[in-house]
């Protein structure tokens, strides 16, 4: 089964999941059904929203690293049988930054097959994380900028990144779900001719909590970002304490280098571009959108601490 089709599998085996999870929750909850003849039930619809929007993005979080190694092909490390070579540089220095970092349970670490320049740190907790890199990372870049990168990544783990954006999304999610039912409750009230029950048209609510989603998860999504930005920054200055600044600023300035329009490979960059969110400085509205500071912004920030 090639890559796409296994992340296609995946998608659609998770969705199943986190459907049939949630679903017999708020069956036990009691809470599914929120609206009635006589109106609508406030605390039974935050509880359903929290429900779906908190639970839905922690489940996503619980199989991370599982999806993960699935979806990218990573290879853990296995620390008994790795001796020498690539893998084991790369699993030392991991190893000596999260104890920098003061975690008291060693990351898995894993390498994937791709010539695209990408890392990433991923799991439900910090004793449960796991920091990958890419064969063309290690191939494209030197060991002291390698080592900025996984500082960067271990700065994540050690700030607890993954769970804090998962709470952060999670509660957006809620919001958005709950303020989209809420008034497109009363919109559909207000549309009812007097002529009809007492209940809103179903209809006329559907497709407002539809259109009103779709707004709202708009705006969510500029309160996700931002946050996000701020994590990134907060990373790279504690990767910057674990690997030492100058290999730090060394990573983000292979990155500017590597992903500039010049040295960039169209076929295999483009994928580490999606991932990082480093194609350059985002400018105007799109900005705003960005879950990464642009580079520029990022390397000015370093040079300016002491």
């Amino acid at each position: 089964m090639g890559r796409f089709a296994k992340r296609i599998v995946l998608f659609l085996l998770v969705n199943i999941l986190v459907v049939t999870t949630l679903s017999l929750l708020l069956s036990a909850l009691g809470v599914g059904n929120y609206l009635s003849n006589s109106g609508i039930d406030y605390s039974s619809l935050m509880a359903f929203c929290l429900v779906w929007g908190m639970g839905g993005a922690f489940i996503s979080l619980a199989l991370s690293r599982v999806m993960a190694k699935w979806m990218m092909g990573v290879r853990v490390i296995d620390p008994a049988s790795s001796t020498a070579g690539v893998e084991k540089q790369l699993m030392d220095t991991v190893y000596r930054l999260a104890q920098k970092a003061g975690l008291t349970t060693m990351p898995q670490v894993g390498i994937y097959d791709s010539p695209e320049i990408n890392a990433f740190a991923t799991g439900p907790t910090k004793s449960r994380a796991l920091v990958a890199v890419s064969s063309g990372l290690m191939q494209r870049m030197s060991p002291k900028e390698v080592e900025g990168v996984l500082g960067h990544e271990i700065a994540h783990v050690a700030n607890g990144d993954m769970v804090t954006m998962t709470l952060v999304q999670g509660v957006v999610n809620a919001f958005v779900m709950f303020l989209a039912r809420a008034i497109a409750f009363a919109i559909a009230q207000g549309t009812r001719s007097r002529d009809e029950q007492s209940s809103a048209s179903p209809f006329v609510y559907h497709i407002t909590v539809f259109v009103l989603e779709i707004v709202f998860m708009i705006f969510g999504t500029l309160v996700v970002a931002w946050f996000s930005r701020l994590r990134e920054f907060r990373a790279d200055h504690g990767g910057a304490s674990l690997a030492g600044k100058q290999n730090m600023i060394a990573a983000l300035e292979a990155l500017k280098r590597n992903f500039s329009p010049q040295n960039m490979d169209p076929e295999t960059d483009k994928p580490a571009l999606a991932t990082l969110k480093i194609s350059g400085k985002p400018t105007g509205f799109l900005a705003l959108f960005s879950t990464h500071p642009a580079l520029e912004d990022r390397i000015a920030r370093l040079e300016s601490t002491v």
